[in-house]
């Protein structure tokens, strides 16, 4: 028995390979153009079209990572589906999407962490329902349950995080969380300013397991104090940078990070978080209000995201965890240990992002504060 869901979805691609049949067998007609209460929906079932020109705009991270998404899988995709992609690399995404409101979005698909896609959810419709946008993915068949666990956007991508902690200056190695508080690691360890993603997530674990819960903020602000002094980073490049010196000698981070400096001959280990396991996760959104051959091809980028071939790349080049269960976890990896399973991939945590960002301002202001001594 289907759903009423499934039913409407059925109708609803029925009539859509319907109207579109009736646009390609009369002469010049073109239905999309259309302004009916569904003309902003679009069907996509795999393969190539022809976009006919059509501007794409998406968002994603600039540098080395652009370079690469270019060369592996956009330069092809423009070719294939005639069309044009324009890359916005200057984060961050939300005050654009609010700037233009829902029905005006800057991107028609967008590449985020965690906790400013949940603040550009929670701030208005600007994405396409994620039971909408799977089923117009071939590819999502294939991945982990994992990947669309928030409701809101398909993780592609992911690493762990994790502790990085010198070798050769920390022994005993770090073996739990709260390791980090020791006092032989006053004033070398190292986090992020609180607007970095990896401070969010470590501070929503320190409250989770040093108070109560992940709600309970005055247990996360005393582990903030206990864990002074600090030295707090804006990025994992410069905290790569402090653990080479020695000025820092475990520090937060995520595993991708310590697998490229051990493969640099740095002398680091990491230690992957097993009491909560949080994921620094890619995870792409396609926008709600976007016209019929934008957001198919939204849905064709974002399919091809999830295809081994790509996936593979981003292991290989960014130590990159994938999301399809049939990519086989490249060399450099493999050699660290890390698996592609249902097992490697159980018990993963998605912190309450709603509740942080309502308490996001107060959480700032104090952290910021006992960073500042």
């Amino acid at each position: 028995m289907t759903s009423s869901s499934e039913r409407r979805g059925a109708t609803r691609r029925g009539f859509l390979k319907g109207t579109a049949g009736l646009a390609a067998m009369g002469a010049g007609v073109n239905l999309f153009n259309i302004n009916h209460a569904w003309s902003a929906d679009a069907v996509y079932e795999g393969g190539v079209f022809d976009a006919g020109g059509a501007t794409l705009n998406i968002a994603e991270w600039g540098g080395f990572w652009e370079e690469i998404v270019r060369k592996e899988m956009l330069d092809a995709f423009e070719k294939d589906f005639n069309c044009k992609i324009v890359y916005e690399s200057s984060f961050p995404w939300f005050p654009k999407f609010v700037a233009g409101g829902p029905e005006k979005p800057p991107f028609a698909i967008a590449n985020w962490n965690y906790g400013e896609m949940f603040k550009t959810a929670a701030a208005g419709d600007f994405f396409t329902p994620l039971d909408e946008v799977i089923e117009n993915l071939p590819n999502a068949k294939n991945i982990w349950p994992f990947a669309t666990a928030t409701g809101v956007g398909v993780t592609w991508s992911y690493t762990r995080y994790c502790y990085a902690y010198r070798t050769d200056l920390v022994d005993p190695p770090i073996k739990t969380f709260k390791d980090f508080w020791e006092e032989k690691f006053a004033g070398k360890r190292g986090t992020y300013v609180t607007s970095n993603g990896l401070q969010m997530d470590f501070f929503i674990a320190a409250c989770a397991l040093f108070g109560k819960d992940q709600y309970d903020l005055a247990a996360g602000y005393e582990a903030m104090k206990q864990a002074m002094p600090m030295k707090i980073s804006d990025f994992t490049g410069n905290m790569q940078t402090l653990l080479e010196r020695g000025e820092v000698i475990v520090a937060v981070q995520h595993d991708a990070e310590v697998y490229q400096m051990m493969d640099k001959g740095i002398k680091v280990a990491p230690y992957l978080w097993e009491e909560k396991k949080p994921i620094l996760t890619q995870t792409k959104t396609i926008s709600k209000y976007l016209e019929p051959v934008q957001k198919k091809l939204a849905y064709a980028l974002l399919n091809l995201t999830l295809d081994p071939k790509l996936q593979s790349v981003m292991c290989e080049k960014f130590y990159q965890r994938p999301v399809n269960k049939d990519v086989v976890v490249t060399p450099n990896l493999a050699s660290k240990g890390v698996t592609n399973t249902a097992d490697s991939t159980a018990g993963y945590w998605t912190p309450d992002w709603k509740s942080y960002n309502e308490n996001e301002a107060d959480i700032v202001e104090t952290v910021n504060g006992i960073f500042a001594g």
